[in-house]
């Protein structure tokens, strides 16, 4: 079997870029779309669901709408996983569910902003409700198998790192184009309305998402580099043989706090650079965009202190690196903007969390290829599709879990009603938030200080040594 080229295995990285872009859309533009600001409003908003915290007092619309689509994800999640494993597909087992799935992923992410009753609606909701679930099959339909490759491309340690450092650069570079509509939906906005100044933002990205994804899918041929045995084993089995795996349960317990911390930092920006810091949303896109360029700095550096310092040590000092910059975050609705203005402590986060976020990019999507390798030594089965998808469906739930908590937290304190729906009112809300956010990163730490780390690694290295 043939070896990935550096070359091969950045061309496999731009998928990451497209559906990274798609994710990010969801991320950054959902709350803030079917959630707008009274000063959205003003400008020509218009609410398309009923506003407010009127599920038991605590909870939005949006927000319960996003957890239970979830509950689709945890059947989903498996069942392509296995059906991803278990496939004969005469042009492999991955990519073939990722050419179908970038196209269908691309319209449901532009139709999601696309709410057919331009007023308060139950349609609306239906409409919603059923999109987003659509959204999370298709992206299912397209990490899983994706993910499951970065093993079986990555034939060495130093492949594998070579493709998380690659396909890390691209999430980021995603996450980056999905904020844009911070710059450009302004200068649309005269012409087209404030909802369609956004939905431009978003076809134009969806296209260029979409060919994204379809690029390693037709400059890849799987075949040539894979060579593995369909898993016999159905979905349930294959769901409980790897959960089975006590480093795996341990390593995406800290996963799912990692998802939860970064989502949380990626929703409330908007709201932290406008309400905390009392800057235009303009800065949004300066500050990710400094934190990433600056993030990709330290990208060269992280495969050697890898082999340094190990994986696990890494991944720690990040969720702590993390926690310092949303402790910053935090405090700039205590400190307030008076003595420091809000743009140093933009920089300020930024340049903390920059060489945190390169390690916590780069790093776990190796381990969780470590730990598929050694369970397939052990067990002599090959599912690396269903422990990608565990850890696909770990991001999910983080997200969703965030976003269910910054919608519920960062109304908190103010003098608004429950049926109000300026969710950026309260500066003491996303102090609460940034507070909220360092606790599950200091929890993602404690977690990840019970993987086994040299059982896995001696596993490999037996393997490679016969």
């Amino acid at each position: 079997m043939k070896r990935l080229t550096k070359k091969q295995m950045r061309i496999f990285a731009v998928g990451q870029l497209g559906w990274s872009t798609l994710s990010g859309i969801i991320s950054a533009w959902l709350v803030t779309f079917y959630l707008p600001t009274q000063t959205d409003i003003a400008s020509g908003a218009k609410q398309y669901i009923m506003p407010g915290l009127i599920i038991g007092g605590f909870l939005t619309i949006l927000g319960l709408i996003t957890a239970l689509s979830r509950v689709f994800d945890a059947v989903t999640d498996p069942w392509i996983a296995s059906l991803s494993d278990r496939s004969k597909n005469k042009r492999g087992r991955r990519i073939p569910f990722m050419q179908y799935a970038a196209i269908p992923l691309s319209v449901v992410t532009v139709l999601l902003f696309c709410a057919p009753v331009d007023t308060i609606s139950g349609i609306n909701v239906a409409w919603i409700s059923v999109i987003i679930v659509l959204f999370y099959l298709f992206m299912t339909m397209y990490c899983t198998p994706y993910n499951a490759l970065i093993s079986e491309f990555g034939k060495t340690q130093d492949d594998r790192m070579y493709i998380s450092t690659a396909i890390s650069l691209t999430f980021f570079a995603g996450t980056l184009l999905a904020y844009t509509p911070f710059v450009f939906a302004g200068m649309l906005r005269e012409s087209v309305g404030f909802a369609w100044s956004y939905r431009i933002c978003f076809i134009v990205l969806a296209v260029i998402s979409c060919i994204c994804m379809l690029i390693p899918t037709f400059f890849l041929k799987e075949k040539d580099f894979v060579e593995t045995k369909p898993s016999n084993s159905n979905m349930f089995k294959s769901l409980k043989a790897t959960f089975k795996n006590g480093s795996f349960r341990t390593f995406v317990s800290s996963d799912i706090m990692y998802w939860v911390g970064l989502t949380l930092f990626q929703t409330g920006l908007p709201f932290f650079v406008k309400v905390s810091m009392g800057l235009d949303e303009f800065y949004t896109m300066v500050f990710l965009g400094g934190m990433t360029v600056l993030s990709a700095v330290f990208y060269p550096f992280v495969p050697k202190l890898v082999k340094k310092h190990g994986k696990k040590k890494l991944v720690i000092f990040g969720f702590l690196g993390l926690a310092v910059a949303y402790v910053i975050a935090a405090l700039i609705g205590i400190l307030g903007t008076t003595v420091i203005p809000g743009v140093v402590f933009g920089g300020l986060i930024c340049v903390i969390a920059a060489f945190p976020m390169a390690l916590l990019g780069i790093i776990p999507q190796s381990i969780v290829a470590d730990v598929a390798e050694a369970d397939g030594i052990e067990t002599g089965e090959n599912r690396e599709g269903m422990f990608f998808a565990a850890r696909t469906f770990a991001m999910k739930f983080g997200q969703s879990l965030a976003m269910l908590v910054f919608t519920s937290l960062a109304i908190i304190g103010t003098s608004q009603n429950t049926n109000s729906n300026d969710i950026t009112a309260s500066v003491l809300g996303m102090t609460i938030v940034g507070f909220v956010a360092v606790a599950f990163c200091v929890l993602g730490a404690v977690l990840l200080g019970f993987y086994n780390e040299k059982k896995i690694m001696d596993t490999i290295e037996k393997k490679n040594d016969k």
